[in-house]
């Protein structure tokens, strides 16, 4: 195929050095501190368990004392859910410290969608728990992942003015609808269609968030544009006395101020067949496991639509052929096609394959942005304009390489020739980006992304915020049970089935000028890094 033989060579192909005995020497004390942990925590609990034949010694007055304060502790512990202790006789331990991101299971109650019969009017469950049972003045342990610092960033235009009405006003000549959340529920006033269900699964996203934290979201109200590119320029908002409009969108980029949200496509992607975010990042790690790095195709690979931008008409360019191998099998989505067939052809789980892939923004920023990035294969970056809410915090040279956007195809065979001769440098930045996505952008970190931005928002508005006439509260109910085929499966899917007990994650501090200033620095000195050796590398070639 495209005079590229089954069986791929690689001409060059070098193992980095074995790690010294002193990196090996300090993995093992590492696993011996956890295997003394996990001792000291079996030894606690083995001290819960019901004693057998055990003989009982009488207890002395000095030591009574003792014990009936250990007692009435333990009965506190348990009154506050920190300490889990059924009448059977089993104990375990629950959230030793409030707020904490405690992985131990228990048993929750669980509240699935209720749904009426044909005949009736559906309506909202009003059983659901309105707080989560955590005093809100509990806060996470855990601190949460570096790319959260943005929101300050993103929040930065009204810290002084504050946010008004009237300003909201302003952006609802292109919003497609206003949120707004009072007392723990969501009303939505529409103004027009989206794209596809993009309006849909934003707000279900919202509401899942509401159950995830109930009772925990200060009253609030926005605008939300579903469109893919940014509308609200920097230059139109100079000086102290500008009043741009707040307003909710998936991206931004340097010259506007749009405030930038997870999209629609964690919550799947109907149209697509796409799965919720949640199911997907499974589907994709046991993709990564069925094909090692160094077992994959030694070529670049991308599959997308070429026709929504000339970005990507000009990839295609790049193919491989017989008068020019790129390094790139490059492929065209039809997905009206793949719609007919089933969608055999685009299970996200299985295109981890290639040891590169390539990511290039569509009309603005794309969806397969995420998907692209958790492979492990090491992710060909072309240089984007566009951002959504997650990918400022990942660096160049450490979760992907940079490609240029005016000389592509010469670029992306710089970057397949350099990680085929270091095989091991671009396998461990394909797998630092995969760590960055299974971990950093989890499901659970999105919703407290989406937590913190919507709070520090909220605390902005110089109003209170009211349901506004005409609009129509929201819940999952309402939004599933009416639904059928894909869209009531991907909400199905995706639905919180109990608030969450543990708090959000600690929101980390703003960015002092100084230390913005030079993180972007490092960001740029590697691009310039790569375009020095890639420079170096075609003068060579002549």
């Amino acid at each position: 195929m495209l005079g590229i033989k089954k069986k791929y060579y690689v001409k060059q192909e070098l193992d980095d050095d074995k790690p010294s005995i002193h990196g090996r020497i300090k993995r093992n004390n590492n696993n011996d501190q956890n295997h003394q942990t996990g001792f000291c925590l079996m030894s606690m609990l083995e001290l819960q368990k019901p004693t057998i034949d055990t003989p009982c010694w009488p207890v002395k007055k000095a030591a009574a004392s003792t014990i009936i304060a250990v007692f009435l502790i333990t009965v506190l512990m348990v009154s506050v859910g920190w300490l889990d202790i059924s009448f059977s006789g089993v104990s375990s331990y629950q959230n030793m410290g409030v707020g904490s991101k405690s992985t131990t299971a228990r048993h929750k109650p669980e509240f699935p969608l209720e749904c009426s019969t044909e005949n009736q009017t559906q309506t909202c469950r009003r059983d659901y728990p309105t707080t989560t049972g955590i005093p809100p003045m509990n806060t996470s342990k855990v601190e949460c992942p570096s790319f959260f610092r943005w929101i300050h960033e993103d929040l930065r235009h009204w810290k002084q003015t504050g946010i008004s009405r009237d300003m909201i006003e302003g952006a609802r000549k292109t919003a497609h609808f206003r949120l707004v959340i009072v007392k723990g529920k969501a009303y939505v006033e529409k103004y027009r269609n989206s794209i596809q269900t993009r309006d849909k699964f934003t707000l279900w996203g919202i509401l899942q968030l509401l159950r995830m934290y109930p009772g925990r979201l200060p009253d609030l109200e926005l605008m939300f544009d579903c469109d893919d590119r940014p509308v609200v320029r920097s230059r139109d908002f100079q000086g102290p006395n500008a009043r741009p409009p707040p307003l909710f969108r998936y991206c931004a980029d340097e010259w506007s101020l749009d405030i930038v949200f997870p999209d629609w496509s964690f919550w799947g992607w109907a149209e697509t067949n796409i799965r919720p975010w949640r199911n997907v990042l499974k589907e994709i790690k046991k993709g990564n496991e069925r094909r090692k790095w160094k077992e994959r195709v030694p070529y670049a690979y991308w599959r997308g639509n070429p026709s929504v931008a000339p970005t990507r008409k000009d990839l295609m360019k790049c193919n491989a052929t017989n008068k020019n191998n790129w390094n790139t099998l490059l492929y065209v989505q039809d997905w009206d096609r793949e719609s007919k067939q089933g969608f055999k052809q685009s299970n996200l789980g299985d295109q981890c394959t290639h040891r590169y892939k390539i990511y290039t923004e569509g009309w603005a920023w794309s969806v397969s942005e995420k998907y692209i990035l958790a492979c492990d294969s090491m992710t060909l970056y072309v240089r984007s304009r566009f951002y959504d809410f997650f990918i400022r915090g990942m660096q160049p040279l450490q979760h992907y390489w940079p490609i240029s956007e005016n000389t592509k195809c010469k670029s992306l065979k710089f970057a397949v020739e350099w990680g085929n001769i270091h095989p091991k440098k671009a396998q461990a930045i394909g797998e630092a980006a995969g760590k960055f996505l299974h971990e950093d952008l989890k499901m659970d970190n999105v919703y407290d992304y989406m937590f913190h931005l919507l709070n520090e928002y909220a605390k902005l508005l110089k109003f209170e915020p009211t349901v506004p006439p005409g609009s129509v509260e929201l819940c999952s109910e309402t939004m599933a049970c009416p639904r059928t085929g894909t869209w009531k499966k991907l909400m199905v899917e995706s639905l919180v089935m109990s608030p969450s007990d543990v708090t959000p994650c600690g929101m980390p501090p703003p960015y002092e000028p100084q230390e913005l200033r030079d993180f972007l620095e490092t960001k740029a000195n590697s691009t310039r890094q790569v375009e020095m050796w890639e420079s170096q590398y075609w003068l060579s070639q002549y």
